[in-house]
């Protein structure tokens, strides 16, 4: 146990952003899964705009894209709170990173014209985990939702 303790709170020396970018990914996809699923239904076309936003913003293969979304359902249902997710965001990805992030998933919940309280909430606490300027947070909903 005191191995597992201290393996949380040591970071590899060899740790550059290429190996950690599946890491990056599965938790980016993992927020929009999570997004999508907030109001308790898993509409269609939330689900294809997260699709659509992993393909282009990431440049993968639909093929890649399933595998990936089918991740981040698994690691969303095994995670016990956001911050599991949001710690590699914060740790490795850039404040405009964060943005394009928010920004996604804003998208991923406008997608099927109806917000909800809880996607609304959920976004907001994904932006205060990863220090996204309360300004910014409204911007990226208000451009969203044009």
């Amino acid at each position: 146990m005191i191995r597992t303790l201290k393996a949380l709170f040591e970071s590899p020396q060899s740790e550059n952003r290429e190996s950690l970018e599946p890491d990056l990914r599965l938790a980016a996809a993992a927020l929009l899964v999570e997004t999508a699923r907030a109001d308790f239904t898993e509409d269609e076309i939330e689900l294809n705009r997260l699709s659509q936003l992993l393909k282009t913003s990431l440049k993968l293969e639909q093929e890649e894209v399933d595998a990936l979304v089918l991740n981040a359902r698994e690691r969303v249902e095994e995670a016990t709170s956001l911050y599991e997710l949001t710690k590699v965001i914060n740790d490795h990805c850039s404040a405009d990173q964060k943005l394009e992030l928010i920004s996604a998933m804003w998208a991923v919940a406008y997608a099927d014209g109806d917000l909800s309280k809880y996607e609304e909430h959920l976004i907001r606490q994904v932006a205060d985990l990863t220090y996204v300027p309360h300004a910014d947070y409204i911007h990226c909903k208000l451009a969203a939702n044009e």
